[in-house]
């Protein structure tokens, strides 16, 4: 049952005293002030609006850290759902996010009551790394129109035709907003390499406020943008639904619920690593699923647990998920008491946080090194980044999911060896009665050595090595010593073999199954009950059992 319960618990039994609290407080706050402007800024670009983004900060940051599996895990709208959300907003409308998002929720409750957690790790780096740098692109170019102030009703969805209505009026460029833009990204990039501990997102916002509004600049500014944003949060309440609008909405949930759990996963990592614990995998994907559900009633955006903000938390000297609890806190402060003081707020300014956002996303060094790698990793890092950026984000990870199995699955049917004595490499690393294993057969007796995870990508093999004997045998040995794993399709061409040997009259002896094939084999009714097959430890064994077996035929 520890495996199900949230690591605030777990924290608070090992003793919580006023030194914890202060530190908690502090790391709390520090990643309050890096995530406001941010939470706006994530707000706008998925096509909402920024106080949309507080909300989610606030009632999803407070359950993630509050119900999660990590000690210092801060949880939020992320950029990694900028895509999604716009997508899902511009095809089924908000309420279609809503419902999408509560079902994601579900979806990470049951994963995580399924113990799936530790199955997130077995997504391939080249898709994660595909996808996420492919968000990077869109979100970047999502925020152009704000950057530089260009003249455009409505942005197209898709990557190419909203560049080119970004061409076609980039002769509206103001000159005004560009430079507050710039002088924001400057800012950032500034106060990153002199003083990183600072703020730098904040204080490029609260600069440019200032600016823009002491001197009157003609830019665009969130009040203006969005002149009746709401005070405080909204009541709880279910989003719309009906079958049908579940059905429609279910593959975006999928997604939001397969987004969540990998980035929440990741960041827990990368905390565990920087203060040395171990996250309960299945708790935090418990935690975010309620989290998700809460954000949706009270009418906010898809949440996970957010890496760099984590980091902050952690680098701030938080010591559990209070700290996470207390930058919700926060966030709830600033919005039942300086709303106002958002409508002052550059939306190039925004763009320009967006576009650290994306550069921070893009993780191009760890693009560029797979680039380096064989052409199969290659090619599902590209395809991947390909299908995001100018297809949709949920082709692109099952895509990018079903090649690189494949890939993995072709490469591994390689490592597979099934041989008969005469065809085994005298350079093969075997044990000494590998080399020798035809020389005490009775005649009559074939014998046949796997090697290697024996799955459905080489199960046909078997029948091809015994066609390749020419000559049916009276008894065959299957030696499965270095068979570690066996699945259903496996199994089956195990049955189609022996089906094979039976129809020539041969009988078959099973050689060191290992437990798992043996069970497998078990499973698909392929034991010592059935007559003509035999089971025995180890392969001098085999050869009595064949030979008693010839002297009886």
């Amino acid at each position: 049952m520890l495996m199900f319960t949230p690591k605030l618990l777990t924290t608070l039994r090992e003793g919580y005293d006023i030194k914890s609290f202060r530190a908690d407080a502090i790391a709390g706050l520090t990643v309050a002030i890096v995530a406001l402007p941010l939470a706006m800024a994530l707000g706008i670009a998925s096509g909402a609006s920024p106080d949309k983004g507080l909300i989610t900060a606030v009632i999803a940051g407070f359950l993630i850290s509050a119900l999660g599996g990590s000690r210092v895990q801060v949880g939020g709208p992320t950029g990694a759902f900028v895509v999604v959300v716009f997508n899902v907003i511009a095809k089924h409308g908000f309420d279609g996010l809503l419902l999408a998002t509560l079902l994601a929720g579900m979806i990470l409750i049951i994963a995580g009551v399924a113990k799936l957690g530790q199955m997130i790790k077995f997504i391939p780096h080249p898709v994660v790394t595909g996808f996420t740098a492919g968000i990077a692109v869109i979100i970047a170019t999502s925020q152009v129109k704000d950057f530089l102030g260009l003249s455009l009703a409505s942005v197209p969805a898709d990557f190419l035709p909203k560049w080119q209505a970004y061409f076609d009026v980039i002769q509206s460029t103001q000159l005004t907003t560009v430079c507050v833009g710039v002088g924001a990204l400057a800012t950032i990039i500034l106060l990153r390499k002199l003083s990183p501990r600072l703020p730098g997102f904040l204080i490029a916002v609260l600069l440019t406020s200032i600016i823009v509004a002491a001197l009157k600049l003609p830019v665009d500014t969130v009040g203006s943008r969005f002149p009746h944003m709401p005070v405080g949060l909204p009541r709880p309440s279910l989003p719309n639904f009906s079958f049908a609008k579940v059905q429609e909405v279910l593959p975006s949930a999928f997604t939001i619920a397969f987004l969540a759990g990998i980035e929440a996963l990741l960041s827990a990592v990368v905390a565990d690593g920087m203060i040395g614990t171990r996250h309960r995998s299945n708790q935090e994907l418990i935690g975010q699923g309620f989290a998700n559900i809460a954000s949706a009633m009270f009418g906010g955006l898809p949440a996970t647990g957010a890496i760099a903000r984590t980091a902050t938390n952690v680098k701030a000297g938080a010591k559990t998920p209070v700290a996470g609890i207390l930058h919700a806190v926060f966030l709830l402060l600033f919005i039942l008491f300086a709303t106002d003081l958002m409508a002052f707020v550059p939306m190039a300014a925004l763009a320009a946080i967006l576009f650290m956002v994306a550069w921070g996303m893009s993780e191009y060094e760890r693009f560029i090194a797979l680039l380096s790698m064989p052409n199969g990793d290659r090619g599902v890092l590209l395809l991947t980044f390909g299908l995001t950026v100018f297809v949709d984000l949920t082709v692109a990870i099952g895509v990018g999911v079903t090649v690189a199995s494949l890939l993995f699955m072709a490469r591994m049917s390689n490592t597979v060896q099934i041989e008969n004595g005469s065809e085994i490499s005298p350079d093969a690393e075997l044990d000494d009665d590998d080399f020798g294993q035809r020389d005490a057969l009775p005649k009559g007796v074939e014998v046949f050595r796997i090697s290697g995870p024996f799955f459905f990508g080489v199960a046909g093999e078997l029948l091809d090595a015994l066609r390749r004997v020419g000559q049916s045998p009276k008894v065959i040995i299957l030696r499965m010593r270095l068979v570690p794993m066996l699945d259903a399709s496996g199994v089956e061409g195990v049955k189609e073999f022996f089906v094979q040997a039976q129809r020539a009259g041969a009988e078959v002896i099973f050689s060191g199954v290992q437990p798992q094939p043996a069970a497998m084999l078990a499973y698909g009714h392929l034991d010592a009950t059935r007559t003509g097959l035999h089971f025995v430890p180890n392969y001098d064994e085999a050869i009595g059992k064949a030979q008693s077996l010839i002297g009886i035929i």
